[in-house]
């Protein structure tokens, strides 16, 4: 699989999309918008209620640091509807917005679309880490071997990589 994806130091590309809010409203959002309120950690993944998603989104649920912190927002990117990510988001009690890419465009935008056995397009499960002046200051790409759907991102890993490039020293509580 080639490596197409932003790198730490691009710039990310104008894109936007229906956003759908954990409360389940959906508006068309423009992903710099979301950087006025901080760094948000953008995580693709392949469709809502698959398994390795769900496992993908559980995590990041139950890792409360994400949840709960102020030093960044983790938004996520699929290529599943409106409807079918407020489903989503209410059955995983999710605190996360997700953006609709339908037509795979924010995908092609940071370099993570691609097509499974040359037919099928989808999003490569990746992360971005992506500052407030919009450059991307992490990056996390699946690496499977036959699909780059299948892995799923370190939460832990992740954790680590955004304390220590946005300098977050608050001790973790975990909701405790």
């Amino acid at each position: 699989m080639t490596d197409d994806a932003l790198r730490v130091g691009d710039e990310i590309p104008d894109v936007s999309g229906d956003l759908v809010s954990p409360g389940g409203e959906a508006t068309r959002t423009a992903l710099r918008a979301l950087l006025a309120d901080g760094p948000v950690l953008l995580c693709f993944y392949t469709a809502d209620f698959s398994p390795d998603c769900i496992e993908q989104w559980c995590s990041f649920r139950d890792f409360d640091w994400f949840a709960s912190g102020d030093h960044v927002r983790v938004v996520g990117v699929s290529k599943s509807g409106v409807g079918l990510h407020r489903r989503f988001i209410a059955r995983l009690g999710l605190t996360f917005p997700i953006f609709s890419d339908t037509d795979l465009s924010i995908s092609e935008g940071f370099g993570v679309d691609y097509r499974v056995l040359g037919l099928v397009r989808r999003s490569r499960r990746s992360c971005f880490l992506i500052d407030g002046a919009g450059v991307v200051r992490y990056r996390w790409l699946s690496e499977h071997w036959l699909d780059p759907t299948r892995d799923v991102p370190p939460v832990a890993e992740i954790h680590e990589a955004v304390r220590e490039r946005l300098d977050a020293t608050d001790p973790d509580t975990f909701g405790f």
